[in-house]
């Protein structure tokens, strides 16, 4: 349904937005969280602009429990994934897939500090970028019971939706236009995302 054929039968444009933005924003993540190319962290951000210029009640709570609950399955269901591929004689497309997104110095790293510091490093895991991926490959490595996962992967997930819904009211209050609010929320994410590749080439460069 478009702009106009919601003005025509009397449904607020923002009724229909929300219609069609929160489960699109819900599967949007959740193959995210399953497939780790699509750009999460910026859909919620460009959703919280949407969703702070609306004058519709609670739709900023809406896009925190939308992302949030699909970050939490997807992550759940790549780990249970995962965890079957361990258990598979010959492994699992899941597994070799989150295998080929954790570089063996960053695997290290993550296995060193889940050692050290358990479920807290689970938490930060989604705050850091690429972070993900490696912690969880990790903890199937170290042979965390599914229900341990879950219990560090809710608050990981809660708290990477605040943040990245933070950076959309962020760009939402410093423009008047939200499609101008959405491209600096997008902008500002994709340098949060890269800042940390970049720290890394320059001191691999620095240290040659």
């Amino acid at each position: 349904m478009t702009w106009l054929s919601a003005a025509s039968t009397g449904v607020p444009p923002e009724t229909t937005q929300q219609a069609l933005g929160y489960p699109s924003l819900f599967l949007l993540v959740l193959i995210g969280a399953l497939v780790p190319v699509v750009p999460t962290g910026a859909l919620v951000s460009s959703a919280a602009v949407v969703a702070f210029h609306q004058t519709a009640p609670f739709a900023l709570a809406l896009v925190f429990v939308t992302a949030s609950l699909a970050a939490f399955l997807g992550d759940v269901a790549l780990y249970w994934l995962g965890r079957r591929g361990m258990g598979s004689k010959n492994g699992s497309r899941w597994l070799e897939a989150i295998r080929a997104r954790a570089p063996e110095d960053r695997l290290a790293q993550a296995q060193e500090k889940l050692a050290g510091h358990g479920v807290a490093v689970l938490v930060l895991s989604r705050l850091v970028p690429a972070g993900r991926i490696p912690v969880m490959l990790a903890c199937l490595m170290a042979r965390w019971p599914l229900r341990r996962f879950v219990r560090g992967n809710l608050p990981a997930c809660l708290a990477w939706t605040v943040t990245y819904q933070l950076i959309g009211i962020l760009g939402g209050s410093l423009f008047p236009e939200p499609w101008e609010g959405v491209a600096a929320a997008v902008a500002l994410t994709v340098l949060v995302s890269a800042a940390p590749g970049v720290w890394r080439r320059l001191r691999g460069t620095a240290a040659r």
